[in-house]
């Protein structure tokens, strides 16, 4: 199983890389995520999301919003949380992760998973955000898919 789940994370980390090119940046903060619980309805899935901003200068933030994924993505899981880093023009970046963002995940869990996004968006479309750490969750699922997030700042 530790072997299974060693080489899921590989070809994850892998195939995300790829997928989405890092945009030129200083490096803002780190945003944490925790996801929902959630079912994958085989070409989509959208799941809820609370998170917390904590910029290299000034106050934290909190965002809700949601992560939506189009193509395979079979299974449940009974909800995770997910860590990026938060790359922008400048590290003055006070709500201006509000916005949609787009890139792409992969993840596989079986009891106990792993899973990664890269994604771009926000402000002007000048955020990116690269996993710092693989999401962990539990149920049973996988998922290679176009990935969308929507973060609002919570009030």
């Amino acid at each position: 199983m530790r072997k299974f789940l060693a080489v899921v994370a590989a070809v994850t980390l892998t195939a995300v890389g790829l997928a989405v090119p890092a945009q030129a940046g200083v490096r803002a903060g780190v945003l944490r995520c925790t996801v929902e619980p959630g079912v994958g309805m085989i070409v989509g899935s959208q799941k809820g999301v609370s998170c917390e901003f904590k910029p290299v200068r000034g106050r934290r933030e909190h965002y809700r919003g949601y992560i939506t994924r189009v193509g395979l993505d079979v299974g449940f899981t009974t909800g995770g949380r997910i860590a990026w880093a938060v790359y922008a023009p400048s590290q003055r970046v006070r709500g201006a992760l509000a916005g949609v963002y787009g890139g792409a995940s992969a993840e596989a869990t079986i009891s106990g998973g792993v899973g990664a996004n890269v994604l771009v968006g926000g402000f002007k479309h000048s955020i990116s955000l690269q996993p710092v750490s693989l999401g962990a969750q539990t149920g049973l699922d996988l998922a290679v898919a176009v990935s969308g997030l929507r973060l609002e700042l919570a009030r």
